[in-house]
C-alpha cells in the first residue's frame, strides 16, 4: 500500500487521507446496505403476520356468512312447512264445511294455488340468499386478496431498496476519484 500511494502522486498524509476516505464510504455503504437488508427482513416478518391476520379475518368472516345462510335456510324450511300445514288445514276446514260441488272444487284449488305461492316466494328467496352469499365470499375473496397483493408489493418495495454490492463498490470509486481529484497537487 505504501508503495501505492507515491505512484499515485500523493503524499504519505495526503495518500492516508485518501485511503481513509475510501475505507469511510465502503464502511458508510455495507451498513446502509445492511440496514437496508434488516429493514426488508422486518418487513417480510411482519407482512406474514399481517398476512396470517388476513386469512383468518377472511375464514372468521366466510364461517359468519355460512352460518347467516345456514339459519336463513332452516328458517324458510320452516315458513314452508307452516305454509303447507295452513293449506292443508285450509282446505280440511273447505272440506269439513260440507259444501259440495263446483265451488267446493274452486275454493280447494284456490287454496292449494295461494299455498303454491307462498312456498315459490320462500324458494325464491332462498335462491336469493344463496345467490348473495356467494356474491359476499366473492367480496371477502377480493379483500384478503387486496390485503395480500398490498403486503406482497410492500415487500416488493423494502428488498427493492437495497443497493447491490455492485453499486455500493462503484459508489465508493466515484467518491474515491472525485477525492482522489481533489487532492492532487495543482
Amino acid at each position: 500500500m505504501c508503495v501505492a500511494i507515491p505512484a499515485l502522486g500523493l503524499t504519505k498524509l495526503t495518500g492516508g487521507l485518501f485511503l481513509g476516505s475510501l475505507g469511510l464510504n465502503l464502511a458508510t455503504g455495507l451498513a446502509g446496505r445492511s440496514a437496508a437488508q434488516s429493514a426488508a427482513n422486518q418487513t417480510y416478518q411482519s407482512s406474514l403476520i399481517a398476512n396470517r391476520s388476513a386469512e383468518q379475518a377472511f375464514a372468521a368472516q366466510q364461517e359468519a356468512l355460512a352460518a347467516q345462510l345456514k339459519e336463513t335456510r332452516a328458517s324458510q324450511a320452516q315458513e314452508k312447512q307452516a305454509a303447507t300445514i295452513r293449506g292443508l288445514q285450509a282446505r280440511g276446514a273447505v272440506k269439513a264445511s260440507g259444501r259440495a260441488g263446483l265451488t267446493v272444487d274452486l275454493l280447494l284449488a284456490d287454496q292449494e294455488r295461494q299455498t303454491a305461492n307462498f312456498r315459490e316466494s320462500i324458494n325464491q328467496a332462498l335462491e336469493s340468499a344463496s345467490r348473495q352469499y356467494g356474491r359476499n365470499v366473492d367480496g371477502l375473496t377480493a379483500q384478503r386478496d387486496d390485503r395480500r397483493n398490498q403486503l406482497t408489493s410492500n415487500i416488493n418495495q423494502a428488498y427493492n431498496q437495497i443497493p447491490s454490492l455492485g453499486s455500493v463498490l462503484l459508489n465508493v470509486a466515484t467518491q474515491g476519484l472525485s477525492t482522489y481529484g481533489q487532492l492532487l497537487p495543482s
